[in-house]
């Protein structure tokens, strides 16, 4: 099986079956869930230091800072998501 990997950013890239959620850090309760993720030793920064425009969040609990865009990020993902069904199509028929 293949897996599709998501750009996010500066050629980092997550396995896209494994995000559960792409969230944007303005919030109070998404810098709650930053900084305990860093305390616990989950969080994985790719911003190459610059400010972080995106949280995702995996199925292994880990958190992924990007400096992309949440919507841009989301973007891609359903781009990845709807190329995979169109292939999964062809594969069908």
């Amino acid at each position: 099986m293949e897996q599709l990997l998501l750009n996010i950013g500066f050629g980092n890239t997550v396995v896209a079956d494994r995000v559960v959620a792409i969230l944007s850090p303005n919030s109070s309760p998404m810098k709650r869930v930053k900084d305990e993720a860093r305390e616990d030793r989950r969080l994985i920064d790719v911003t190459h230091g610059r400010k972080t425009r995106a949280i995702i969040v995996t199925d292994s609990n880990h958190v992924v800072l990007s400096a992309i865009q949440a919507e841009t990020v989301s973007s891609r993902y359903e781009a990845l998501m709807n190329q995979e069904g169109v292939e999964e199509e062809k594969k069908g028929k």
